[in-house]
């Protein structure tokens, strides 16, 4: 069974997937309508906000969720690597490129970066250009900086 529910925050009202007791989605949106999918709070999505709060306030840097991203082999494999950026760090696509073994996949870590489903738990908004410079973000760029700023203050 699938639910969903919608949670504000200080970056607004994001709305969290679960499906199967594993967290499958992250929007920073309002509640969507997607058939067969229920709106309601489960445990998993109340401790799935709770953790988010938690980071939100600085208390927590690893989130210790069951994630399930849906996806190719290969954005599983970036998924996997984004989720080893240490907190308050950032790395260029070329570095996840280089983490996964294809050195000039950039642009494919790129592209698999864009399709997380799971942002901010799978924190994709660490990866940047490698020029420094604040690249692509689902939820917008001004949520992206604001994440970064957020784990630069602890």
């Amino acid at each position: 069974m699938k639910s969903m529910f919608a949670y504000k925050t200080e970056i607004g009202e994001i709305t969290i997937l679960e499906s199967n007791n594993t967290i499958v989605g992250l929007d920073f949106d309002s509640i969507w309508d997607i058939e067969g999918v229920k709106v309601q709070e489960t445990p998993l999505l109340k401790e799935a906000e709770k953790q988010l709060r938690e980071y939100f306030l600085g208390k927590r840097k690893n989130f210790e969720l069951p994630l399930a991203p849906d996806g190719t082999e290969f954005q599983k494999n970036v998924w996997k690597v984004l989720q080893t950026i240490p907190y308050g760090t950032t790395w260029s696509y070329k570095e996840v490129a280089q983490k996964i073994g294809s050195p000039k996949a950039y642009r494919a870590v790129g592209m698999a970066n864009n399709k997380n489903p799971i942002s901010i738990f799978i924190p994709c908004h660490r990866v940047i250009g490698s020029n420094g410079k604040l690249v692509g973000y689902g939820g917008g760029l001004n949520i992206k900086k604001y994440l970064l700023n957020l784990e630069q203050l602890y």
